[in-house]
């Protein structure tokens, strides 16, 4: 079976988990077949970059249940490693035979080195970003989006944040001219509606967003989705802070969901992404958009404690504004910077440093 002929519509049984381990069959023996770096880089491209047929199975697990999700998803996360891996050793191979090849057919001063230009990669929060999303896959969790452009109701108002709350005061929030976006003549677009406009200040709003197209589209719930994008706050650049940065929001809909499914949800999170060895704790913390609300932490190797983000349970206000009963659904939201857990994750001193191209800074990653 080529990687064009899998289906991702089809997943959510044994036979989607069959065509996930044929794909990285056929990956694997295509990559070790590869004659040289440009169709190595061809075949990763195909396998494993935004349209393989991998990442079109991930966009499409939202349709299956809890179980199956998590079954596809675990086997997509082992696929994918494996493919990753194929590449990897068959990169170093070829790269040793091109440079042979350039060495016999040169005639060089071998006191002198030139050197070699080297491929491009995905930036270090690129990577972060898919990481973490097979890592949320492979929980079960499908991916959702939203607008960075959203209007005040979605950004705070259906949050619990209306207009006169204090906790506005918590977001530096960039307003927009509507007649900007939506062009001259005012006409109304139909994903944002009518409303203040602005640069979203968290991926908040995606959770009404899914909420409600589940309850329109009466596919759930149950909901479990994480939210990653980039987000916007009026913010100078500095070693801890940037305008515009990256967050990942998870959401949990349910019935019977409580706060030990939030404790359990984040342990098992940070054991599959930090490692085994590591633990977590919630804090009580305030947050208008969960009720209770608590911040994060993860254990460190000193034996310290380092906050990471904010989670709680939804606020009954943000499920009436989803569409949802709270008499009849529960749920618990969680966020975090993508850019912060890269900066913990590879001991980035500064957040800046993602910002300023330096490639002796890229290419260490």
């Amino acid at each position: 079976m080529s990687a064009a002929d899998s289906n991702p519509q089809s997943a959510g049984g044994d036979s989607s988990i069959e065509d996930v381990d044929s794909i990285a069959m056929e990956a694997t023996k295509r990559i070790e077949e590869a004659a040289d770096l440009s169709e190595l880089e061809a075949l990763q491209r195909e396998f494993l970059d935004k349209r393989s047929p991998l990442s079109q199975m991930k966009a499409s697990m939202k349709d299956l249940d809890p179980d199956a999700r998590k079954a596809l998803g675990a086997a997509m996360n082992r696929a994918r490693g494996s493919i990753e891996n194929s590449v990897a050793q068959r990169r170093v191979t070829l790269e040793a035979q091109a440079f042979e090849v350039q060495l016999a057919a040169e005639s060089l001063d071998l006191t002198e080195y030139l050197g070699r230009a080297t491929l491009g990669h995905a930036h270090v929060i690129t990577k972060t970003w898919e990481r973490l999303e097979d890592v949320f896959c492979g929980m079960g969790f499908s991916v959702e989006s939203g607008p960075e452009v959203e209007t005040d109701w979605f950004n705070f108002e259906a949050l619990n944040l209306p207009p006169s709350h204090p906790a506005r005061s918590m977001w530096d929030t960039l307003y927009l001219d509507p007649s900007v976006i939506k062009g001259d003549d005012g006409a109304d677009d139909e994903a944002l509606g009518d409303g203040q406009l602005v640069l979203r200040t968290h991926t908040s709003p995606v959770q009404v967003r899914t909420m409600l197209r589940a309850v329109r589209e009466g596919s759930g719930p149950p909901i479990y989705a994480v939210c990653p994008g980039r987000v916007y706050r009026r913010d100078t650049a500095d070693a801890t802070h940037l305008p515009v940065f990256h967050q990942i929001e998870g959401l949990v809909i349910d019935r019977g969901i409580t706060m030990g499914d939030l404790a359990g949800t984040i342990e098992s999170f940070v054991k599959a992404y930090f490692g085994s060895s590591m633990t977590s704790r919630l804090r009580p913390s305030y947050f208008p958009f969960t009720e209770p609300s608590a911040e994060f932490d993860i254990s460190t190797p000193d034996g310290g404690w380092l906050e990471v983000g904010g989670c709680g349970m939804v606020h009954p206000n943000v499920l009436r504004a989803g569409g949802l009963d709270p008499r009849e659904w529960s749920g618990f939201a969680f966020g975090f910077g993508i850019d912060r857990l890269a900066k913990i994750r590879y001991g980035i001193n500064d957040l800046r440093s993602f910002m300023t191209n330096d490639i002796r800074f890229l290419n260490q990653f």
